[in-house]
């Protein structure tokens, strides 16, 4: 699934393609996405000038002058830019092609992904308006997150992909910063001190930085806006490496299910 650091990376692959350019077709090919494309799209968005390209936890925010598309890329989406002809695959479900022929290819093989709009702020939109800080501006810290575990009893790993507490703290991201911050993923949230949490905090911020820094992620199909992918998972100390050794102390990693997700660590290195 696309997170944090590859819908970043879409955000700044698409912009400078697409912003100040004027919309001058949408070709709508599938409608049913996670939630139905709205059925006017095509005719709302003609002649639209995008004003900005933004981000907003994995929610990708395409700002005009009457409204935000907002579109998530759900489990394997992704938005390209191709040139104008270039043929559509099966996949390929809405283009928005704009004056001069550059199109904007939104492209999902599960249709877990969607593309909405709406003329209100973006920000009281329901998917966005109860979302907690984004991990990489300076309202996220370690007190923040000490503040709010307090008497919580779920696995700190859990806690911290919670998105009302942090945006964009995905699986694999969750894996890797509790490593690099030395904390077991088992641990309950409300048993953690504050200054292991401000470490955390720093170890969340470097995490995400770095996978933004290569391109996101490839496990599975993630590429970005000119097709191509991610090479964070080249980085990766502890996810996808259970029973292999720790790269700190060269004892085999555990893997263990929390809330149904792949965790693994290192039970010397982390307490």
């Amino acid at each position: 699934m696309p997170e944090l650091p590859e819908v970043e990376t879409t955000c700044r692959g698409i912009a400078p393609h697409i912003i100040g350019n004027t919309i001058a077709q949408v070709i709508v090919r599938q409608a049913q996405l996670r939630w139905p494309v709205p059925e006017n799209l095509a005719q709302t968005l003609t002649g639209l000038s995008i004003q900005s390209v933004t981000r907003r936890a994995k929610y990708l925010l395409i700002s005009t002058s009457l409204g935000t598309l907002i579109v998530h890329l759900g489990m394997s989406g992704s938005l390209r830019i191709v040139k104008l002809g270039q043929v559509a695959g099966k996949h390929d479900h809405i283009d928005i092609v704009f004056n001069g022929g550059t199109v904007l290819r939104f492209n999902d093989p599960r249709r877990f992904g969607a593309v909405l709009w709406t003329k209100s702020p973006v920000a009281d939109h329901p998917l966005l308006k109860d979302l907690g800080p984004e991990p990489l501006l300076a309202d996220f810290n370690g007190e923040l997150l000490y503040a709010r575990s307090r008497n919580r009893k779920v696995p700190v790993k859990s806690y911290i992909m919670d998105s009302h507490i942090v945006v964009g703290v995905g699986n694999i991201y969750a894996n890797e910063a509790l490593f690099m911050a030395g904390i077991l993923p088992i641990r309950h949230a409300g048993k953690i001190a504050l200054a292991r949490y401000e470490k955390l905090a720093d170890c969340i911020r470097v995490v995400l930085q770095h996978s933004i820094d290569q391109g996101g992620t490839t496990l599975r199909d993630f590429v970005n806006e000119a097709g191509n992918p991610g090479y964070f998972k080249q980085q990766l100390r502890v996810y996808g490496r259970a029973g292999l050794p720790c790269i700190n102390c060269a004892q085999p990693l555990t893997d263990q299910r929390i809330a149904n997700r792949a965790t693994v660590f290192c039970r010397h290195c982390q307490s």
